[in-house]
């Protein structure tokens, strides 16, 4: 959960007059979710921020479904998805229900040419390779391997890569994404049990002001559409903000694993929340340290929840054949565990160095055209002796 910051210059008191040093006035706006209720920020505009000039053509970006209906296991090949230049266009959802998106995707530059504002979901993008700057009018974050974003429906934003070799795993959620409740006291601070802190929540920092005019193209994700708008002035134009809510990092490794004398269960690996799906990270740790522990995970049954694991480096003690960038979808109805030898190897062990990002849904999710397209094919097989 984030907590209150503030940057560049506000009024003294909200809702009040707030004036230019070369006279006329700033302009307020709320950036609230939940209509009144959720969190909140307060930006203070050069210009208004209602200003548009024209209106272009909209484009469907539906996910194309292939199959809705899924009790096969499966497991994608993520780096074989191509690079492209732009960065929306490189986004290829594979996995999707009505909760949330799951998108990968490799832009080889710079979103320059265009601001972007998803106004259905909070966005979680993990940079698995690639290293930038997260621009936003609300202040810019540094980002590197490792990174999650955090970015609130409706937040414009820009994403600016160092080089031409980035991975993205992203996750479009419907449902605000939270910090755990049970890391949370009553006043929302993240108590001494929690993996991580708010020391760890990597907050913006640096406000960049354009007091422009002129043709500002901004892309506007909405009901599976994405809308052109041309606004008159550039939407990095705020000169000050206050609130709770706005976008912010956390890397993976910074996560604390929780451990135990016999093998704990994934909710000890969770990082975010949201009402219908959850995300954990699997971190290198040590072992379970009872004597006769088992260290790999037991057979368990998938009853109420798809999961997904999206495995980004080292060697995930639990599977087979698993490469960088892979994708395995669980399903919900089936059980599923270590690949065979997976259990005899980890006895004994004392240390793993996996890497991992794991979604779990609580409804089924539906495989794109574009997830057969990267599908290995025989992953359902794979549990054979």
């Amino acid at each position: 959960m984030p907590f209150y910051h503030k940057l560049g210059k506000i009024p003294h008191k909200r809702h009040t007059t707030f004036k230019k040093p070369e006279g006329g006035y700033y302009y307020e706006e709320l950036f609230g979710t939940i209509g009144f209720d959720g969190m909140s920020s307060l930006l203070y505009h050069c210009h208004r921020p209602t200003q548009v000039k024209e209106i272009l053509e909209s484009v469907d970006v539906s996910p194309e479904i292939a199959v809705a209906k899924n009790m096969k296991a499966y497991a994608l090949s993520g780096f074989t998805v191509r690079a492209k230049e732009d960065f929306l266009e490189s986004r290829v959802p594979v996995l999707v229900n009505n909760d949330c998106h799951i998108v990968l995707a490799a832009p080889s530059s710079s979103q320059t040419e265009y601001f972007y504002k998803n106004a259905d979901c909070d966005e979680m993008i993990f940079i698995h390779k690639g290293s930038g700057k997260l621009k936003t009018f609300l202040g810019n974050i540094e980002f590197s391997y490792g990174d999650y974003l955090v970015i609130p429906r409706g937040m414009i934003y820009q994403m600016e890569f160092n080089d031409e070799d980035n991975r993205l795993f992203i996750v479009e959620s419907y449902h605000p994404m939270y910090t755990p409740k049970r890391y949370r006291n009553w006043f929302g601070q993240l108590l001494e049990h929690s993996p991580y802190c708010e020391r760890d929540l990597r907050r913006p920092t640096e406000l960049e002001t354009h007091d422009e005019t002129g043709d500002f193209l901004v892309k506007v994700k909405k009901e599976g559409m994405l809308h052109q708008y041309v606004y008159a002035s550039h939407p990095f134009d705020v000169v000050g903000w206050d609130g709770y809510n706005y976008p912010y990092a956390f890397s993976i490794h910074d996560f604390e694993p929780i451990t135990g004398r016999v093998h704990q269960p994934p909710p000890v690996h969770q990082t975010f929340e949201t009402s219908a799906f959850v995300v954990c990270s699997f971190c290198p740790r040590l072992y379970d340290y009872h004597p006769e522990a088992i260290p790999a995970p037991y057979n368990h049954s998938n009853i109420d929840s798809d999961e997904v694991l999206y495995y980004v480096d080292g060697d995930f003690m639990s599977r087979n054949h698993i490469e960088k960038g892979m994708i395995t979808l669980h399903p919900s109805g089936i059980p599923h565990g270590p690949h065979p030898g997976a259990m005899e190897r980890s006895i004994g062990q004392k240390e793993t160095k996996e890497l991992a990002v794991m979604v779990d849904t609580f409804k089924p999710l539906k495989l794109t055209k574009q997830a057969l397209e990267i599908d290995t094919g025989d992953y359902h097989t794979s549990w054979i002796e």
